[in-house]
């Protein structure tokens, strides 16, 4: 295999920026969903892209899957039925197994590729791909979400790539729909929501459609992530009914996962948002209930 000895570049016209990672090319190919392209960094490990994306390195990837697993679970007062769509890559999975109250986790991902990809080059992240509660389902989320028991679902995960090609339909009202009829009448939805920088018109019209959907609340949550278009990312939280968020943050419970970024500190501080994006967020409970940000409401 000839070895492609340069830079990673992931340019976005719409923003003005770019962010690089100096390595060369492991592997490329083009499933019929995405490309996807494996480099060996010099500095962050192993980087996978898909479409010119980023989307997973060694060096920084537990700071997304921690914050967009316990951040949802530790919301809920008792989640044992989870699900994630998208998260092919499978940290969301590992992360969400951490939990022993969790009963059952299935990944629903459009592309094997992905999975099989990261078994081979992001193993550290596929250890928990046999734990017995672990499903692994490889197919189209939007018409599992469809299909789906009716009120059978405690927290879902959308852990989905940027709201283009096969992930389009998983940021609209429509989708959103059939998750609150899956969802458990205390239900929660997390879905990632890009940068609070760079995409607070997007962040705004999800919790628009979240709530125009059925969704009593929505919250936004954020932390930083180096490898994505501006180093900080956001998840928003939408909830089936309007009651406060849980917060079951015990200390010795979070300990024995093991995290590296995700604590009770990180938690509180994940809700607290900079003014600018209140602002812009005129239906959400935080710019309603600011008092709530660092005690019930878990969500942003």
């Amino acid at each position: 295999m000839t070895l492609d000895q340069s830079w990673f570049s992931e340019a976005v016209e719409a923003t003005g920026t770019a962010f690089s990672l100096k390595g060369h090319k492991l592997h490329e190919e083009r499933t019929p969903y995405q490309k996807i392209e494996i480099w060996q960094t010099e500095t962050f490990g192993y980087l996978m892209t898909i479409d010119g994306c980023t989307m997973v390195s060694t060096r920084d990837n537990f700071l997304y899957h921690e914050m967009m697993s316990h951040v949802v679970l530790n919301s809920h007062p008792n989640p044992q039925n989870v699900v994630i769509v998208g998260g092919g890559d499978c940290g969301t999975l590992s992360e969400v197994l951490k939990h022993p109250e969790v009963k059952a986790a299935t990944q629903v991902e459009i592309d094997e590729r992905v999975t099989r990809l990261a078994e081979q080059y992001f193993p550290e992240l596929c250890t928990r791909n046999a734990d017995p509660r672990a499903t692994l389902f490889f197919g189209d989320g939007i018409q599992w979400m469809k299909d789906a028991e009716p009120g059978s679902i405690d927290v879902i995960i959308i852990d989905s790539t940027d709201p283009v090609g096969p992930a389009e339909g998983l940021f609209g009202k429509r989708f959103y729909l059939d998750c609150i009829k899956a969802l458990k009448p205390d239900g929660l939805l997390v879905q990632q929501s890009e940068s609070p920088l760079l995409h607070l018109d997007l962040i705004r019209d999800m919790h628009a459609a979240m709530r125009e959907a059925g969704f009593a609340r929505t919250h936004l949550f954020h932390f930083p992530q180096v490898i994505y278009p501006s180093g900080w990312w956001s998840g928003s939280i939408a909830s089936k009914i309007a009651v406060p968020l849980a917060e079951r943050l015990d200390d010795l419970a979070i300990q024995a996962m093991d995290t590296r970024f995700y604590n009770g500190g990180t938690h509180r501080a994940a809700f607290a948002l900079p003014g600018y994006v209140l602002s812009a967020l005129p239906g959400s409970d935080q710019s309603r209930q600011p008092a709530d940000q660092g005690a019930a409401c878990r969500t942003g």
